[in-house]
């Protein structure tokens, strides 16, 4: 499996609702709430043939009220 963390930052006022749909979709292990330039950090585990870049563009940013993201790769967990 990949691991690897997504800052989501959500169009004004619609933080609850991308959280809410991303949790729906039920592709996130892990869903915060952040204080800072982004508003939502979410955990993903995906098969090691996924394209992470693909998986991001395709369902992440897709739900309604994202409006950007910044994908961090993890490499080994301590």
């Amino acid at each position: 499996m990949q691991t690897f963390f997504v800052q989501i930052k959500c169009a004004l006022g619609r933080t609850y609702e991308a959280a809410s749909a991303l949790a729906e979709a039920e592709i996130a292990s892990e869903i915060y709430s952040t204080a800072g330039d982004f508003d939502i950090l979410a955990k993903f585990y995906v098969e090691q043939d996924v394209d992470v870049g693909h998986f991001v563009g395709h369902r992440v940013q897709m739900i309604p009220g994202i409006v950007d993201t910044r994908t961090i790769i993890t490499f080994k967990a301590f």
